[in-house]
């Protein structure tokens, strides 16, 4: 992929949500909620501060995040539907 966000943005990809419920109950496409877990695909360099230094990233590519429900933009990479979104738009890392 021939794409890297800029300063402290990441590039998420969403996981999947689950087809069906913890009782069984499948969900159809129309119901499901876009998922608010993701992986890193590609992260910025980092922001700088006010004296000018560049504060590095905690996720890294491959981290699986959680992320808020509006956060991010959407954005279509080589075909493929991404997210970018500020650091600070993230939530977590999922263990």
């Amino acid at each position: 992929m021939g794409f890297r966000p800029l300063h402290d943005r990441v590039l998420v990809r969403r996981v999947e949500a689950e087809e069906k419920t913890a009782g069984g109950i499948i969900i159809p496409d129309s119901a499901k909620e876009k998922p608010q877990e993701g992986e890193v695909v590609s992260v910025g360099t980092g922001a700088r501060n006010e004296q000018g230094q560049v504060h590095p990233l905690e996720v890294k590519a491959g981290d699986r995040i959680l992320f808020g429900k509006w956060s991010g933009t959407e954005v279509k990479v080589d075909g493929e539907d991404l997210i970018i979104m500020k650091e600070s738009d993230i939530l977590g890392i999922v263990g």
